[in-house]
């Protein structure tokens, strides 16, 4: 019957089969022989099974994958009803709809949604310098020209088979400045809150590489780059600042401290104002406010030192942001960015970022005492008493010293409690 299950292949019907398929002749010959590939393996499975003792069904059982169940891994599904569950057949469509599921959005949140805020990037204002992107062609053609130069190069490439490549580092940092130098910037100011504390949340992208170095001795320099850590000693002298810039225009140099208002939070500080720099010659420029070296208070931690470089349209009158020389008060040395800029904004752009932290050290006392002539404020954090539960009249199971611990103040203890 054709509806009926097969029964189990014997010894004996194997050898027949074997006999059948040596016997027969003609067009049988030439399909077995195609069809040999196939059940070769069918029957060398059979004899295997019959000779460890097991039969050929127990062989194909247990050669047999199981067909993988429907939901996903961490999905509810009603244990009483798993026959009614779709089949995907194979892992292949496994691993497609679990990618697809992957992708989807989920309804819990993520540490990095719960640690940073949402925030609208096409709400962002960008105050920053236009750049027009170069066609994404012109880019294509410069690299495919870039790798045929260093394909036909022959000391290039046994340079590089011997390991005795020199990669030149400072083509390397240019190329890097030159495209997505500014981007990393920008995200490296975002990180620290410049651009919150600075611009009240508008942004910009750094397109102009700013250079500041510090001079300590003939051979030795501390440069600025974006985050770094600079003691107060090392940047009590005036920097050296360079940048690229074309013949005939004009900048406008700050340096401002974000953190180090004494008395309100929102003020800054600044240390230097230079403007109507022509090209980039900083020396020739007008000099606002003279260069003051750094004061973080004693307690208070690293303080962000932010160097800002603004491109000009024409020349500015700053007569109203003019400070004496010397300036030594820290009230005509207020300052707030956001409201400099915005008084400006009309005929300057911010083009150029570079900033420092900076925490006290003893030079901090001398700039307290000598230039600033006043006396070193020094924050510290005041301890609450230590806590003791109410006295008990029969202190059991406690140490000898219980009762040092509600002694008045004015009598000696032991130093414990």
């Amino acid at each position: 019957m054709s509806g009926a299950r097969p029964s189990l292949v014997t010894l004996s019907g194997l050898r027949q089969a074997r006999f059948l398929c040596v016997s027969q002749g003609g067009f049988l010959e030439e399909r077995h022989r195609r069809a040999g590939k196939m059940a070769a393996p069918i029957l060398r499975l059979a004899l295997h099974g019959i000779r460890s003792g097991r039969s050929f069904s127990g062989s194909a059982v247990l050669c047999k994958l199981g067909v993988p169940l429907g939901p996903m891994p961490n999905e509810d599904i009603d244990v009483s009803k798993l026959e009614d569950l779709e089949k995907y057949r194979s892992f292949t469509r496994y691993w497609e709809v679990a990618e697809k599921e992957d992708k989807k959005p989920h309804w819990w949140q993520t540490y990095k949604k719960r640690s940073s805020p949402k925030q609208d990037e096409e709400a962002k204002i960008d105050i920053g310098l236009p750049y027009p992107l170069p066609p994404r062609t012109n880019k294509l053609k410069e690299r495919k020209a870039v790798m045929k130069h260093n394909f036909n190069n022959v000391e290039l490439e046994r340079a590089s088979r011997l390991r005795s490549l020199l990669v030149p580092l400072d083509d390397v940092r240019a190329e890097w400045e030159r495209t997505s130098g500014p981007y990393h910037k920008q995200r490296i100011a975002e990180h620290y809150g410049l651009y919150r504390d600075l611009f009240d949340g508008a942004t910009f992208i750094p397109r102009v590489s700013l250079r500041v170095e510090y001079n300590q001795d003939e051979n030795h320099v501390m440069p600025v780059y974006h985050g770094n850590l600079v003691t107060p000693t090392e940047a009590f002298t005036l920097p050296e600042v360079s940048f690229e810039a074309n013949e005939g225009s004009l900048w406008t140099l700050l340096l401002t401290n974000l953190d180090g208002h004494l008395r309100d939070s929102s003020l800054e500080y600044v240390h230097w104002l230079v403007t109507n720099i022509p090209g980039n010659k900083t020396e020739e420029g007008k000099e606002i406010c003279h260069y003051f070296p750094p004061f973080p208070a004693k307690g208070t931690g690293y303080h962000r030192y932010v160097f800002l470089l603004f491109k000009q349209d024409r020349p500015i009158d700053f007569t109203e942001d003019v400070r004496p020389t010397p300036c030594h008060s820290l009230k005509m040395r207020t300052f707030k960015t956001f409201d400099f800029y915005k008084k400006h904004q009309s005929d300057m752009t911010p083009a150029g970022l570079a900033f420092f932290q900076c925490q006290w050290d003893d030079s901090v006392t001398h700039v307290f005492h000598q230039l600033l002539n006043m006396k070193e404020p020094v924050f510290d954090f005041v301890w609450p008493p230590k806590y003791h539960a109410p006295q008990k009249k029969f202190p059991h199971r406690q140490p000898l010293r219980y009762l040092d611990r509600y002694r008045d103040s004015d009598e000696l203890t032991y130093g414990i409690y």
